[in-house]
């Protein structure tokens, strides 16, 4: 899966919150200013990339996201990890609580779901 361009980015948020568009009302929820132009070149390269599917209604073509959300995210984390943390999801985690000023509220949430994937192993191995 390609990396996206800051501008395919802001193109894909709106068509995976919005769903199927055609390029002014994409062109409306854009989130600047944006020329026409620019904007269909993000289409076309999205198109070309695999990212999104079009269909033709008339004269007006309907782009609609290809990759999902999710997709899109868990290949971008994992390329983060690769390139800034020798693939290591711990060092990532550790990072992000470093790098981050988190309250003590977030902190006690982080260390219950770490105590919630600790008692995962043991509970599927009763369940055998």
């Amino acid at each position: 899966m390609a990396q996206f361009t800051t501008g395919e980015l802001e193109v894909m948020r709106i068509l995976w919150a919005h769903g199927e568009m055609k390029p002014a009302r994409i062109q409306e929820k854009f989130p600047r200013e944006i020329k026409n132009s620019a904007l269909r070149s993000y289409l076309t390269i999205l198109l070309e990339k695999g990212h999104v599917t079009r269909r033709k209604v008339g004269k007006a073509y309907f782009y609609e996201p290809r990759t999902q959300h999710e997709s899109a995210f868990r290949h971008t984390l994992r390329s983060l990890l690769d390139t800034f943390c020798e693939g290591s999801a711990e060092g990532l985690l550790l990072r992000l609580i470093k790098a981050e000023k988190l309250s003590e509220k977030e902190l006690l949430e982080l260390k219950r779901i770490a105590d919630e994937a600790e008692d995962l192993p043991q509970k599927k191995q009763r369940r055998k």
